[in-house]
């Protein structure tokens, strides 16, 4: 067995693994493991800023910001967490600028701010600039930055390890089982804590946003080790992803002024939402756009509308959004100095994940019962700072103060106390096997019979890709009633059979992509199964969980948390529901 011993394991090189690193790095013995090079991770492709009441621009105040959150959130936000994040936000941003993050600056040296969606001043007045940015690249400026701070104070990367199994044994967390890449070893980390902060999971999705490596690897293993997994079904659809593409292109667009055009070059945003316009949440502006498109006024009858930002000049967009302009050159061929950009909603970001508490540990029940030993933060984790929606520019905000808290408390709270709890027995064996069929199934075949040819009789991984992300696309989309989400819940039951009966063409050992690819397609199903369960069985709309059989908000039956627990049962997820804390806003009419 190759052995490695840690105080901590974090999982994951993006924000919120780094950031929970760098609380950690002075004083305890860390290994990050990272299925890519920690620079090429997901949080390097967020482009429009991070959230902070700094008051640069003009008056703000961390309880507006707040409210925004819960509002946004359509109230299914824990506001004990809320607070947290909107008043920490403030001094994990100049964090960062000490650090020697390059943010833009105003002309007195302050740290810029724009506009965003869902963001106001005074409690829902209008807009407020609170987006602290740099360019449309700010994710890639927070990536870049903490890596450097990382390797300056020696963080030990194991890079291009995929985490396959987590290590649960006497009540306590105490390790993970990982693939090496390069020559398919498994390798078992033992650790007095694990942080999970793997991101999220929008490769279910044929319109997405995400990276490749997006799979839900952190969800899935942790739902197979009987953790539960928190309103999975409210997935955010962004309202603006390039045409067929689903590349992104960020709503600081839409913050520096641009809009959105339906067929009859009409801004048709001001009609749904005549106070925040374009600037509405995102959830909000998915469905106009779908609206706009129901009713016959998509661009030549098709499923798209127009961004344009031609009006706001060759220099500011140049300056303001250099990015996303030379996304839409490249992809599709248009030129945003002069012509509208083709766009349409694009799975973007899993509200849902791995229950934590306020300090990051991860919470088995709905009485936020702490298993000892283990975190979560970014993504992967539900806190629940973005109930039913985020608003945008609050995930990087949520990377970096939960990736603190939880580096925060585990190095004056956990490690001082904690002991390294003993690994079970034959802790690779999961792991192994795993490995060891998949590749036996393309030696032997997918029933493990030798066949003629020596490539096995199971289907390869493409079509199974395709059909789980076109199904996700066409029944749990922006929209959903009860007839696509009782369809879907079908077809993950009959996905996960044919997972099992796949067959790998590549049967080596160095970097076998297949192999990695196949293991995250399975992690994409059962992150599937959670998602339509927990979706079938909300029958309300609220945020991104929008159903045209249940058109209205139900606070009555509804206000709570979904908690999906695996079950031997495929397609039949145990559900159980934990309240929301509400402390200040009660829940209203969402109206902008």
């Amino acid at each position: 067995m190759n052995y490695h011993k840690f105080d901590v394991v974090i999982v994951g090189a993006g924000g919120a693994g780094l950031m929970s690193a760098m609380q950690l790095a002075h004083n305890s013995s860390i290994a990050v493991i990272s299925k890519l090079y920690p620079t090429r991770s997901h949080t390097g492709a967020a482009q429009g800023g991070v959230a902070a009441a700094l008051g640069n621009q003009e008056e703000d105040n961390w309880k507006w910001h707040m409210f925004d959150t819960v509002k946004g959130g359509d109230y299914l936000v824990d506001q004990d967490a809320a607070a947290i994040l909107t008043r920490e936000a403030i001094d994990a941003v100049y964090e960062l600028e000490h650090w020697g993050l390059p943010f833009n600056r105003t002309e007195d040296g302050k740290i810029d701010q724009r506009r965003f969606g869902g963001h106001s001043r005074n409690f829902g007045e209008g807009p407020v600039r609170r987006s602290c940015y740099a360019a449309d690249r700010t994710g890639h400026m927070i990536l870049q930055t903490m890596y450097q701070q990382s390797v300056k104070n020696q963080v030990r990367f194991f890079n291009e390890y995929m985490m396959l199994d987590l290590l649960i044994n006497d009540g306590q967390a105490c390790g993970v089982v990982a693939l090496c890449l390069r020559d398919g070893s498994i390798h078992t980390f033992h650790a007095k804590a694990i942080v999970l902060a793997t991101g999220g999971y929008g490769r279910a999705w044929r319109i997405t946003s995400n990276a490749l490596a997006c799979t839900g690897d952190g969800m899935a293993v942790a739902y197979r080790r009987g953790i539960p997994l928190e309103d999975m079904e409210m997935y955010q659809f962004h309202p603006t992803g390039l045409y067929k593409v689903g590349i992104l292109l960020s709503e600081a667009a839409r913050g520096e002024g641009a809009y959105l055009l339906n067929s009859e070059g009409e801004r048709f945003c001001v009609r749904y939402a005549p106070t925040m316009e374009e600037l509405a949440p995102r959830d909000m502006v998915s469905r106009f756009i779908y609206d706009e498109i129901a009713a016959g006024r998509g661009i030549d009858g098709k499923d798209y509308v127009y961004l344009s930002v031609a009006h706001l000049g060759k220099e500011k967009i140049d300056a303001k959004l250099p990015d996303i302009t030379d996304f839409a050159r490249n992809y599709l061929g248009v030129e945003p100095y002069y012509e509208p950009v083709p766009i349409q909603p694009t799975a973007h970001y899993a509200m849902g994940g791995i229950p934590t508490d306020i300090e990051g540990r991860v919470v088995v029940d709905e009485h936020n019962t702490v298993l000892p030993g283990l975190y979560a933060a970014g993504e992967v984790a539900c806190v629940s700072v973005h109930g039913a929606n985020r608003l945008g520019t609050n995930s990087l905000v949520d990377l970096i103060v939960f990736g603190r808290r939880a580096g925060k408390h585990i190095a004056a709270k956990w490690l001082p106390e904690a002991d390294f709890a003993p690994l079970p027995n034959a802790p690779d064996a999961f792991a192994t096997e795993m490995v060891e069929s998949l590749l036996a199934r393309g030696k032997n075949g997918a029933n493990g019979k030798n066949s003629q040819n020596g490539k096995g009789t199971g289907e390869t991984q493409e079509a199974l890709r395709a059909d789980l992300r076109d199904s996700m696309m066409e029944n749990v989309g922006v929209v959903r009633d009860e007839q696509r989400l009782t369809a879907q819940l079908a077809r993950v039951v009959e996905l996960k059979q044919r997972w099992r009966n796949l067959r790998l063409m590549d049967t080596s050992r160095t970097f076998n992509t297949e192999l990695m690819e196949v293991v995250e397609l399975g992690n994409l199903i059962e992150c599937a199964e959670a998602t339509v369960a927990g979706a079938l069985a909300r029958k309300e709309s609220r945020g991104a969980h929008y159903r045209t059989d249940y058109p209205k908000r139900d606070d009555v039956n509804f206000l709570k948390h979904t908690l999906a627990y695996r079950t031997e049962h495929v397609g039949e997820p145990e559900l159980r529901y934990k309240p929301v804390v509400i402390t200040e806003f009660e829940p209203k009419e969402r109206k902008y």
